[in-house]
């Protein structure tokens, strides 16, 4: 019997093949049922260039409280904070990496988000 969390990693395996031939930084999202978490990775695997999430103290300030990481009004941070910070680094491009997650809810939010604050996917 293969595993929720099998069956997801093998879903984010072929993307990720996928992204590593198109030679771009990619952003990669995890969801657990309390935090989100995204992080731009460089393009050949190597380093985190920038990364947020919800588990950061002055998001959880910014969200009143713990146990408010787990929705889409935190996602919809998360995205636009890590867009701002890989504007910073300098970071234009990068391919959405949703690691086997359905682009729907917090993962959709996020994406979202991340692009209306100027990341191109």
């Amino acid at each position: 019997m293969i595993t929720k969390k099998e069956q997801r990693l093998r879903r984010s395996r072929q993307t990720r093949v996928r992204i590593a031939q198109q030679r771009v930084a990619r952003l990669t999202v995890f969801r657990s049922n309390l935090h989100i978490y995204a992080s731009i990775v460089s393009d050949d695997g190597a380093r985190v260039l920038v990364s947020a999430s919800t588990a950061e103290k002055e998001v959880r300030e910014q969200l009143a409280g713990s146990g408010k990481g787990g929705n889409t009004d935190a996602a919809t941070l998360i995205g636009k904070r890590n867009a701002e910070k890989a504007k910073a680094a300098g970071v234009e491009k990068v391919a959405f990496d949703r690691a086997g997650f359905a682009y729907h809810g917090r993962v959709k939010a996020l994406a979202e988000a991340a692009r209306e604050a100027g990341l191109q996917f």
